[in-house]
C-alpha cells in the first residue's frame, strides 16, 4: 500500500490502493495502483480495519509522524489519533482497539466505535511502560511489535536498559551533496 514515486529527483511517500479482479480462467489479477492519499506531506505505514471500512495510516503534515483514520474508500476528513507523535498503527482483529508507537517508543491504545457510519475514537492510554527497541531492518524503520491474530497478545522487542536510556543520535541533513563534491573534488583531479 506503500508507494515512493519520484518526480523531478525529489521522493515521495504516498498510500496507494492495488484493485485485485477476479477472473474464472486466470485467477486474480492485479488491476493498475492508483493513489488513495497523495498529498505534500509523507503518509506511510497504512493498515485497514478488521472490517475493511478504515485505514489507519502515519502522516507527517504536522511537522512530526501522527496517526490518523480514514474512511475506506471514502470519501471521509481524517481524524489524528496520536497525540504527541505516533506511528506503526495497528488493529486489533478481536477488540475495538487500536495500536501504535508513541515518539517515546512506548506503546499506545485507544478503543473506538463505529456509529451510524462515524468512526468514534475513545481515549488514549499508555499500553506498555517500557520504550520498545529502535529498529531499523533493510534501513526501514520497524515498530518492534506486532498483534497475535487472536487479538489478546501482542509480541513487543523490548529496548535493552542501554537503548532506553540512550538519547537520540544527532542528525545531519546534507543538501546538495554532488554539487559540494564536484566543488570539492573537480573531475580534472
Amino acid at each position: 500500500m506503500l508507494a515512493f514515486l519520484e518526480e523531478n529527483g525529489e521522493t515521495s511517500w504516498d498510500i496507494m490502493i492495488l484493485p485485485i479482479e477476479k477472473d474464472e480462467t486466470s485467477g486474480w489479477k492485479p488491476g493498475q495502483p492508483v493513489p488513495f492519499l497523495n498529498s505534500r506531506f509523507p503518509e506511510a505505514y497504512a493498515a485497514f480495519s478488521p472490517d475493511g471500512h478504515w485505514l489507519a495510516y502515519t502522516s507527517y503534515e504536522s511537522g512530526r509522524a501522527e496517526v490518523y483514520i480514514r474512511a475506506f474508500p471514502g470519501p471521509g476528513q481524517k481524524q489524528q489519533i496520536s497525540s504527541g507523535g505516533g506511528g506503526f498503527p495497528r488493529w486489533s482483529r478481536s477488540r475495538n482497539e487500536l495500536f501504535y508507537l508513541a515518539d517515546d517508543r512506548r506503546m499506545m491504545v485507544s478503543t473506538y466505535a463505529v456509529l451510524g457510519g462515524s468512526f468514534q475514537a475513545g481515549k488514549l492510554r499508555l499500553f506498555a511502560q517500557d520504550p520498545l527497541t529502535d529498529l531499523t531492518v533493510f534501513g526501514y524503520p520497524n515498530p518492534g511489535f506486532d498483534l497475535h491474530p487472536d487479538g489478546k497478545r501482542l509480541a513487543l522487542l523490548k529496548a535493552s536498559e542501554a537503548q532506553a536510556e540512550t538519547k537520540p543520535a544527532k542528525v545531519n541533513l546534507i543538501f546538495n551533496f554532488f554539487d559540494e563534491l564536484r566543488h570539492r573534488a573537480p573531475a580534472s583531479r
